[in-house]
């Protein structure tokens, strides 16, 4: 790993896609000018509309170079931004064309410098919950993916994850040994303020690894409540920057040296023996 400095981008996305890039736009320029050198954006950046099936309007067919043979907006969009800031940028989640016309998959998609999509993760586990005044089935609209990605980098190996893949610690184990794993959210503000700090720290510490999250935060135009917290956490577990509510850029250096540090003092990667 090499160290660099790492940004989590905070939206309250709506139903609006044009609204919603020219925000986020607006955000990875800030990341940029203040230092950052890879930039992740949250889940549904691109759209969070009135109703779950909003998003299969504005599905995209999987294109990995957009600039280069033109595709939907949303990919356009973030090969763009990666080439015009010479960023690596992890373009939270889109809404990608699947084999059935009532479902998309939930792709979190990365960009190198030259804006390249380098890499595709389709959401593996679909969020359910149900406490008698909220319901969430997103399967209903979403096919699940079902192959772990990770992506070498100039600054070490990311993981990729989204949202509700941060319960299944089989997930992150299975990649094996991970710099940074990087996780796209749209936290319930409910389930949020229960688990959302406590498992993202928890996959830090039993990984030795850095965990880069970015999250919705905010009350939505449909009137869902996101949690927000988007945060950068070190291989100990500590929080390096946070941001509760609201729009926004966190950012901290993610340091080599400190990963190699809590890998070297306490080697519990080495003791596995399961």
């Amino acid at each position: 790993m090499q160290s660099c400095r790492f940004a989590s981008i905070q939206m309250i996305s709506g139903p609006d896609v044009a609204a919603n890039l020219a925000r986020a736009g607006a955000l990875i320029a800030q990341a940029a000018q203040a230092g950052a050198q890879c930039v992740a954006l949250p889940e549904y950046f691109a759209i969070m509309g009135e109703r779950d099936t909003d998003k299969l309007a504005v599905q995209e067919d999987y294109q990995p170079q957009p600039l280069v043979h033109g595709s939907g907006p949303i990919q356009q969009f973030l090969a763009r931004m990666a080439q015009q800031y010479g960023i690596w940028l992890v373009g939270g989640t889109v809404p990608l064309r699947s084999e059935e016309p009532a479902r998309v998959m939930n792709s979190c998609l990365v960009y190198n410098p030259a804006g390249e999509c380098v890499a595709r993760y389709d959401k593996i586990h679909l969020f359910g919950f149900q406490n008698g005044s909220e319901c969430f089935q997103e399967a209903d609209t979403i096919r699940p993916g079902a192959s772990v990605v990770t992506v070498p980098t100039p600054f070490g190996r990311l993981g990729l994850a989204v949202c509700y893949d941060l319960r299944f610690p089989e997930l992150f184990r299975q990649a094996g040994e991970v710099d940074i794993w990087v996780v796209p959210a749209a936290f319930t503000a409910t389930t949020g303020r229960a688990h959302w700090e406590i498992l993202l720290r928890a996959r830090a510490i039993e990984n030795q690894c850095f965990v880069v999250a970015s999250g919705q935060g905010g009350t939505h135009p449909s009137g869902r409540s996101t949690f927000g917290h988007s945060m950068l956490i070190d291989p100990w577990g500590m929080v390096l920057d946070v941001l509760p509510t609201g729009e926004g850029v966190v950012l901290a250096e993610l340091k080599a040296s400190q990963a190699a540090r809590v890998r070297t003092i306490l080697p519990a990667l080495r003791h596995r023996v399961l």
